[in-house]
């Protein structure tokens, strides 16, 4: 085999995103695009916002004099400066731009990050439904993943389960919030929970155990709904995130990690993970996207589009009869399968043009995702094929 044997069995098992999009492909072919209902893909349909347009052109105007060469590892100091003034804003405490990496986006940043501190064999805990390159970026670097259920009915943490799967191997639990797939906020309660979780963790297990905080959607939420800052709550904690989807920019790859200030061993970790960004091959992160959000950290992109979204595509489905948890932010909808068996639900779904992904790719059977990241139009479009769906399954009459 011209590849690694474990590497054929992951694209195997990882396939299903390509696949729908290669389906959708060749339906776009036979049936016309305008035919076919795309919700497969968290690709943001929205345009950065204006900020970020007129900085881009005031730069290019102006070019610094050497703009495009290399710098620190960890990133430009003023941009570091302004994430962490940032951080600093919103959780009361006091981060400091030597807390800060740039880096490859969040995916970058969590390959940094664990590499920094896993041991082989040593056991990250991710919670189900979960993202599904995180088992990926586990093995990677010698680790092994722990899935843990989140609660079944409300996705919010099992704080229960979470504590009794921690063993004398576990090294960090990650969370997601706003979560990939469910789009289920955790509060400021039970993540201040999770904290005195881990504090007793530690002593029983007499070592230091991470929560990495994977926030990309952080800035999208909805109703009033706000993503609490984790510093604060608690104590052991990495941020992890990206500005692919606060201001639109996912081609881009630009994000960062941050490490709590109060961690005793803050700055241990951070020399060790300026180290691994720079020998995993990162280097440092895009220099001319540093230069552009370090001016542009209380931007975004207007959730409310994709709030009306989420409005019209959860009243349309309940009304259906289709179960599902209504998110709190990011741009998900994960609801229950009408089938007991998510994939021949999408199987079936792909007979109405409609194009989904089945839990089984977030660790949890049982279910399916909508991305709704898309043009409206195509929203309404989907409404009567989704009908069609519901009344073949037996939802509606």
């Amino acid at each position: 085999m011209a590849i690694a044997n474990k590497i054929a069995g992951y694209i195997s098992r990882s396939s299903w995103i390509r696949k729908m999009f290669e389906e959708g492909e060749r339906l776009r072919q036979e049936f016309g695009a305008e035919n076919v209902y795309d919700f497969t893909l968290g690709n943001p349909d929205v345009e950065p916002p204006e900020a970020f347009h007129a900085a881009l052109k005031q730069l290019a105007n102006n070019p610094l004099p050497g703009m495009h060469r290399y710098m620190n590892n960890a990133g430009y100091p003023e941009t570091r400066a302004a994430v962490a003034a940032k951080l600093a804003a919103d959780s009361g405490l006091a981060v400091a731009a030597e807390h800060v990496i740039m880096t490859c986006g969040a995916g970058g940043a969590l390959n940094v990050v664990l590499k920094t501190i896993l041991n082989p064999s040593e056991e990250v805990i991710i919670l189900a439904p979960y993202f599904v390159e995180y088992k990926f970026y586990i093995d990677n670097h010698g680790g092994v993943p722990v899935e843990v259920w989140t609660n079944r009915e409300t996705f919010r943490l099992d704080l229960a389960a979470i504590e009794a799967a921690i063993t004398t191997k576990t090294r960090a639990i990650i969370i997601n919030s706003p979560n990939n797939p469910t789009g289920v906020i955790y509060g400021a309660e039970e993540l201040a929970a999770l904290g005195e979780l881990v504090k007793r963790a530690q002593t029983r297990t007499g070592h230091q155990v991470y929560v990495i905080s994977d926030e990309p959607y952080a800035r999208i939420s909805y109703d009033g709904s706000k993503v609490p800052n984790i510093f604060p709550l608690i104590e052991s904690s990495v941020v992890v995130t990206s500005h692919s989807k606060d201001l639109a920019l996912p081609g881009e790859r630009i994000g960062y990690l941050a490490v709590n200030p109060r961690m005793a061993t803050a700055m241990q970790f951070m020399e060790g993970a300026v180290f691994c960004n720079r020998t995993l091959g990162f280097v440092n992160a895009p220099a001319l996207m540093q230069r552009l959000v370090a001016g542009l950290q209380d931007a975004s992109v207007d959730s409310g589009a994709y709030q009306a979204k989420r409005d019209l595509f959860y009243t349309s489905l309940t009304g259906l009869g289709f179960s599902m948890v209504k998110p709190d932010g990011a741009f998900y909808l994960f609801p229950k399968s009408p089938l007991a068996d998510d994939v021949e639900f999408v199987k079936l779904a792909q007979k109405h043009h409609i194009l989904l992904v089945p839990g089984s790719g977030f660790g949890a059977p049982g279910y399916f995702r909508i991305a709704y990241c898309v043009d409206t139009a195509m929203i309404e479009r989907s409404l009567p094929a989704w009908e069609k769906l519901a009344i073949e399954v037996g939802l509606k009459q």
